[in-house]
């Protein structure tokens, strides 16, 4: 085993002792004065001198007391802030407030820091992150589109000599779903936002890891590419069943998608140390920018200004590893099809 592959072999080794299973209770939950207050909210509907009028509703929208037309208006339901939400997010940003004042540092409340609300947007930097995130997997992929159909030679056929274009393709499409429903859950994090954002990501994560082991090892033959596909797939779907119809689970996604995103990296870095491909130092880029931007989920602190946290900025990394990626992609496409070119020539 050369130097290259020892070093990312550690590398590897490292990421995975962070990912035993390990069991962390929110602080917040059992403070007591979070809990008052939480308890005063959900009787008077009031924490301080601010007020809730839907939180004079049932769970199931009956009102309790009042007219019906008390009750929060239809076009402002999307954000799904029922009487509890509200007291949990009021009560969190009172009593952070407080602990503020005596000097203490921010605690996590039912598994989550706090973080400030920006016009019913829980995470406002983490949902710009990833706006512009899908924006730059667009942008990639209109332009390895563009690449490809108008300025590289196509086969008689009309095909594009670059054998990986239809696979290139679905990333692209597994990638701004992920960005986008990304961007949903950090509006408003609920059962069904989490389901599609963590469904998207290892779904993205799993085809990438598929698309890494055909792409280095250099798998055209579509016999070969079934076999290898085949079983990442089935494991993929079938966690992707298990958060949605079983337990969703956001360790368990965590740990499975990290896996696999360091053996992504594992295995592009022992590529680009073997390979003569012009472009190899773009993926030693992009290896040095993913193993930064992996530590970011890692290392996890509470949000800067109650905004940006570890994974806002793990958001914010992906956007340049966006575009170098993409750029690889269309040196790759560049590079194949000129060697196919001339192997027929």
């Amino acid at each position: 085993m050369n130097q290259i592959a020892r070093s990312h072999l550690i590398m590897f080794l490292f990421a995975l002792s962070f990912l035993v299973p390990s069991l962390e209770a929110s602080e917040g939950d059992a403070d007591p004065i979070y809990k008052t207050c939480l308890e005063d909210c959900e009787i008077s509907g009031c924490v301080g001198e601010m007020c809730f009028q839907h939180c004079k509703f049932s769970s199931d929208g009956k009102p309790i007391d009042g007219p019906w037309y008390l009750q929060e208006p239809l076009y402002q339901k999307w954000k799904q802030w029922d009487c509890r939400s509200d007291c949990r997010y009021h009560c969190m940003i009172a009593r952070e407030e407080q602990r503020w004042k005596l000097g203490g540092k921010p605690i996590k409340y039912h598994g989550k820091w706090p973080f400030q609300r920006v016009y019913a947007i829980q995470e406002p930097a983490a949902v710009a992150f990833s706006a512009i995130s899908l924006a730059i997997q667009f942008h990639g992929w209109l332009s390895f589109f563009i690449l490809l159909n108008y300025k590289l030679p196509l086969r008689p056929d009309k095909k594009t000599y670059y054998e990986y274009t239809g696979l290139f393709h679905i990333y692209a499409i597994l990638a701004m779903n992920f960005w986008f429903w990304s961007a949903v859950c950090h509006t408003r994090d609920v059962e069904l936002t989490e389901k599609l954002d963590y469904s998207s990501a290892v779904a993205l994560v799993g085809f990438s890891f598929i698309l890494t082991i055909l792409r280095t090892f250099d798998v055209r033959d579509e016999a070969s590419r079934v076999m290898v596909a085949a079983p990442l797939i089935a494991f993929v779907m079938t966690h992707i069943l298990y958060l949605n119809f079983y337990k969703l689970d956001y360790g368990l996604n965590t740990k499975v998608c990290m896996a696999m995103g360091v053996a992504n990296l594992l295995i592009w870095g022992v590529w680009a140390g073997i390979t003569s491909h012009p472009s190899r130092w773009k993926v030693w880029l992009f290896n040095v920018g993913g193993t930064i931007a992996l530590l970011l989920e890692i290392y996890d602190f509470p949000p800067y200004k109650g905004f940006i946290d570890a994974h806002a900025l793990w958001h914010a990394a992906n956007i340049p590893l966006a575009y170098i990626c993409w750029s690889f992609v269309r040196d790759d496409a560049v590079f194949r099809t000129s060697t196919l070119l001339n192997k027929t020539k």
